[in-house]
């Protein structure tokens, strides 16, 4: 009687605790008031100020850290041990402000007209309090779990991760042993089209591969005319062509696993129209017919290229030798470094121009699918509108390095958004915010998703 007494006293005292923890909502806005702006990041005190909620709610929590400034948390509540190990993760560093020109303080954290507002509202503070939020719920009414659930709060995602999720995956791998799946960035946003609410879960991204491009030409005084060998004559044919000559369209299993997604839900002819786009010979002029609406389509299609640094010449009355430009390459899912400088060969930049990887991040070429039915099951019995759908993503986010552990990520941050809300229109830019009402609608999913996983067979890989 004694021993049950204590336990139930132990269970009024978590209970109390957790009733006395800040809101998802109020999670959010005490992270948007940190600046952690990347660079130089410094997100230290926002990672110790989860830190602290973790342990007020009575859970263990590790720091692991390349940089003291630049710290990553881990935790994690025990489960039976029946399925593989859950991961929950995301980053707090954000990208910066300047030169936008913001109606709200963008560390503020305010909330007005059922907005949160702020740096990170959306990329990815608001995600990490749900994340949070749901991950101490969890913990709190004794989730009965059938494996153990991993939160994982890293710094750096904005410059690449070298201080985040790079250190972790090269340095603490064992604590990631047996992940199958983890929940982060960067999906779960509305968007409406003909009538449909779309939810898309991101199950691949593009490929990061960074280029520089080498232009070598005869030096000499500027007051020389240097006809054919001048670099900087070079240059403006090489950018003028990687504007003008778009690489050609190949299908993809995650762009098809997308495009066939949102056609099953459509009328016939809309739903024929998206689905010509998986045929080459087809897409070019279906994304013409369908104009700026195909801007989200194409470069999930292609692979892209884009000159972002350009560094020549040292002095203005003589003629450079040398010019490089960096290239933010980002490939489609399996596409080699060689396979896309190849291609860059063929339609953009002539053979003279040297060609060097900087960098590579691979990705897998098919998305492992296994988790997709029970995300897709929670969306649509929290909106009876709902049409969940694979996303494959343009951009970069730490899913692609925790793919090298075999980590198959889900983008699966739910937010019901306006209608005349634009979503990634608002990711990077001034007065980005979030619907109040999104946070909650957010952290219920994510925590009846951690209700559910491992209580019935996985939907097989698709």
């Amino acid at each position: 009687m004694g021993i049950q007494l204590a336990n139930d006293e132990l269970e009024q005292e978590r209970v109390k605790r957790y009733a006395e923890l800040p809101s998802p909502v109020e999670i959010l806005q005490a992270l948007i008031r940190f600046d952690t702006t990347n660079p130089p990041g410094e997100e230290a005190a926002c990672i110790m100020y989860i830190r602290q909620l973790l342990e007020d709610a009575g859970i263990e929590t590790r720091i692991c850290a390349l940089d003291p400034a630049r710290p990553n948390l881990l935790a994690r509540i025990k489960g039976s041990g029946e399925v593989p190990p859950l991961l929950l993760y995301g980053h707090v560093d954000v990208v910066g402000v300047d030169m936008q020109d913001w109606s709200r303080d963008p560390f503020g954290g305010d909330i007005e007209e059922g907005f949160v507002w702020g740096r990170g509202a959306l990329d990815m503070k608001g995600g990490v309090a749900m994340l949070v939020s749901a991950f101490i719920r969890a913990h709190v009414s004794k989730l009965p779990l059938h494996g153990d659930l991993i939160l994982a709060i890293v710094s750096d995602e904005e410059a690449g991760g070298e201080y985040g999720a790079s250190f972790l995956v090269e340095r603490h791998a064992d604590y990631f042993a047996g992940v199958k799946y983890a929940l982060g960035e960067f999906g779960g946003f509305t968007f409406h089209a003909l009538g449909k609410t779309f939810y898309p879960i991101m199950v691949a991204e593009k490929q990061l591969c960074w280029l520089k491009a080498t232009i070598r030409g005869d030096g000499g005084h500027g007051s020389m005319d240097k006809p054919g060998a001048d670099c900087m004559a070079q240059l403006g044919n090489i950018l003028q062509s990687l504007s003008r000559n778009k690489l050609p369209l190949r299908s993809t299993p995650a762009a098809r696993l997308m495009i066939e997604g949102m056609s099953a839900a459509l009328p016939l002819l809309p739903a024929l129209l998206l689905r010509g786009l998986l045929h080459p010979r087809l897409g070019g002029l279906i994304l013409k017919l369908l104009g700026n609406k195909g801007g989200m389509f194409a470069p999930l299609l292609r692979n892209t290229v884009s000159a972002t640094v350009v560094r020549g010449g040292e002095k203005i009355n003589v003629h450079p030798s040398e010019i490089t430009v960096e290239l933010d390459g980002r490939t489609l899912p399996g596409v080699t470094p060689k396979e896309f400088m190849d291609e860059l060969r063929r339609f953009a930049i002539n053979d003279s121009i040297r060609l060097e990887v900087l960098r590579h991040d691979p990705c897998t070429a098919s998305p492992d699918m296994g988790l997709f039915g029970l995300l897709s099951d929670v969306l649509k019995e929290a909106d009876r509108e709902a049409v969940p759908v694979p996303m494959l993503l343009p951009g970069g986010t730490d899913g692609r390095l925790f793919a090298r552990l075999g980590i198959q990520t889900y983008g699966f941050l739910p937010m019901p958004l306006p209608k005349d809300m634009q979503f990634t229109k608002l990711i990077h830019a001034a007065d980005e915010r979030i619907p109040v009402e999104a946070i909650g609608f957010g952290t219920d999913a994510i925590y009846r998703v951690l209700e559910r996983y491992g209580a019935q067979p996985l939907s097989s890989n698709g």
